[in-house]
């Protein structure tokens, strides 16, 4: 959950959208006899609609995802400030929300399907009877109408989507998981107790309310309810785990992609990677990106396998992939994260904002970063075995939050790079190594 600037009005129309999600279930079972099966039907469709808008304004958030730059591939694309505008409105899809997404949903789907079919299945679901099946529909839609109107009000309209990244804005829901699995274990905790009572009870049987009373359900919905009000003043909570240093993470912020000042389309120089940097430029040694490395030995285990059956042709198609992970893994990452990039070198010499070197992403159309004498706080130049073979050079810039790697660069590119800082780089050799 996040410490974060609501639109006016977002806390009443949430505040409308839980009583009426609490509401609904507490007269199905006081007025309507509603059973268990009944109640937590409603509670399993209430989850399935809030993972869904859940999904849906993650998609639409307006900051990126905070994901980890660093790793293979998926870190190369989520580094890239790529989004699709929709027209006739302010709101983008930015590439880290889809890529964030594509983690986020399928195990929100899964968990809910499982999590029907274990609450569903106990409480016997058939036990419905058509006048309790056709209100809690009602019901459904009623959840369905509510939610969808505090998302197009308060997320699109208000504009709150300014300030969510994919990350926060699912992170919700998985606190309303936490909801439902707690009114739906303590229904089926109930159950079972009934069952256990009676040995000749069934659950169907058992799910009746006057098996266990009503007074049981009233509880299971009041307890509910209390943790979708600690959900909607989460605000409150993260203002407190903000003061106590952030011990609880309710007041993790997403991040904020700043633009970044381009003032260089007239720099001195314009400075490609060379074919080594574009398919090369991250390092292939299992220290620096073991996750290949594991599929690796993941397909020699499978090739082992199939050559205690004697099965030759599989068993070479498995060390073939084994060996190609790693090279072909770092090539696709180094193709995207460096393949498109540019780096324009001002010296400072008729340059407006003095010597800087700025890293432009022709595809993307944006300057990823920039970086000016003063910001660096180490300078390194590195030469691997790879290096040493093309004759290149790699530079590694430490900045206060993070390294700038410009890596395989001629002789001369890479000298115009270190010209724009003010003192001379270490050098670590390794092309021995």
């Amino acid at each position: 959950m996040v410490a974060l600037h609501r639109p006016a009005g977002s806390n009443r129309s949430e505040a409308i959208a839980v009583a009426v999600a609490n509401l609904l279930p507490l007269v199905g079972v006081v007025a309507l006899g509603w059973n268990a099966a009944a109640l937590v039907t409603l509670y399993w469709f209430e989850l399935g609609i809030a993972a869904f808008f859940a999904v849906v304004r993650g998609l639409f958030a307006g900051r990126p995802s905070d994901l980890d730059a660093d790793a293979l591939v998926f870190g190369a694309l989520a580094s890239k400030p790529l989004a699709l505008s929709v027209p006739r409105t302010g709101v983008r899809i930015h590439l880290s929300s889809v890529l964030s997404l594509a983690i986020v949903a399928p195990i929100l789907a899964g968990t809910w399907i499982v999590l029907g079919g274990v609450v569903l299945g106990f409480v016997g679901a058939d036990s419905l009877s058509d006048p309790a099946l056709e209100t809690v529909t009602i019901a459904v839609a009623v959840v369905l109408l509510s939610e969808a109107g505090t998302t197009a009000v308060d997320y699109f309209y208000r504009g709150g989507y300014r300030e969510e990244s994919a990350g926060t804005a699912v992170s919700g829901v998985f606190f309303r998981l936490a909801t439902v699995l707690v009114g739906g274990i303590m229904t089926v905790t109930v159950v079972a107790e009934a069952v256990g009572v009676d040995g000749d009870a069934t659950p169907t049987e058992a799910a009746d309310p006057v098996a266990f009373g009503v007074p049981v359900l009233v509880g299971a919905v009041c307890v509910k309810f209390a943790f979708d009000l600690a959900g909607l003043y989460r605000d409150r909570l993260a203002a407190l785990d903000e003061s106590s240093g952030g011990l609880l993470g309710w007041s993790h912020e997403p991040p904020a992609r700043d633009p970044v000042e381009d003032d260089l389309t007239d720099a001195d120089r314009r400075i490609r990677p060379s074919l080594a940097g574009r398919l090369f430029g991250e390092p292939v040694s299992p220290a620096a990106h073991p996750g290949p490395w594991y599929l690796s030995v993941l397909a020699l285990l499978v090739a082992l396998l199939f050559a205690l059956g004697q099965a030759w042709g599989i068993v070479a198609g498995f060390v073939a992939l084994a060996v190609a992970v790693p090279p072909v893994a770092v090539a696709v990452d180094s193709l995207i994260r460096y393949g498109p990039v540019e780096y324009r070198v001002a010296d400072g010499e008729g340059a407006a904002g003095g010597p800087a070197i700025v890293g432009y992403d022709r595809l993307c159309g944006a300057a990823l970063w920039r970086i000016e004498p003063w910001d660096e706080e180490a300078l390194r130049v590195e030469r691997d075995r790879l290096d040493g073979r093309v004759g290149t050079e790699t530079i590694a810039v430490e900045l206060r939050d993070r390294e700038v790697r410009i890596p395989r660069l001629a002789a001369a590119d890479a000298d115009a790079v270190i010209d724009v800082f003010d003192r001379r780089p270490e050098r670590s050799d390794r092309s021995d190594g």
